[in-house]
């Protein structure tokens, strides 16, 4: 079992600023890529961003690409999305994901490829 609880959201206004941390715990020695989603309201929840193991490789999705970075600090089994020109469709609750499977590209972007879930954390961007 893996819990993973998500910090760091909250109301800015667009062009702001905001990181938001989520923290692993359990088997995290288990714990392969680790990704970012969201879901607006009435949208299904969508891919956002993904790290590597190791943190060499990451992806991002189109829509928050040169905005958004991803990173990860193993040894305190946590991973952060920096989100920077914030805009109004960036409001949505934000999810952290820990995949414990291997995959060719070591960044999986499908919601399947996911085997544990945060709660999520509302980011509200205010135009």
């Amino acid at each position: 079992q893996v819990q993973l609880v998500e910090s760091g959201g909250g109301l800015v206004q667009a062009g702001g600023s905001l990181k938001l941390l989520c923290a692993a715990s359990g088997r995290t020695f288990s714990i392969s890529a680790m990704g970012w989603f969201r879901q607006a309201p009435g949208k299904e929840r969508e891919f956002v961003a993904v790290i590597s193991r190791s943190g060499s490789s990451t992806y991002y999705a189109d829509s928050v690409k040169g905005r958004f970075t991803i990173s990860r600090d193993n040894p305190k089994n946590t991973v952060y999305l920096q989100m920077n020109s914030l805009k109004p469709e960036d409001t949505a609750v934000y999810y952290c994901a820990a995949s414990f499977r291997t995959t060719v590209s070591g960044t999986p972007r499908r919601r399947n490829d996911y085997d544990y879930w945060g709660q999520g954390t509302q980011v509200t961007v205010s135009s």
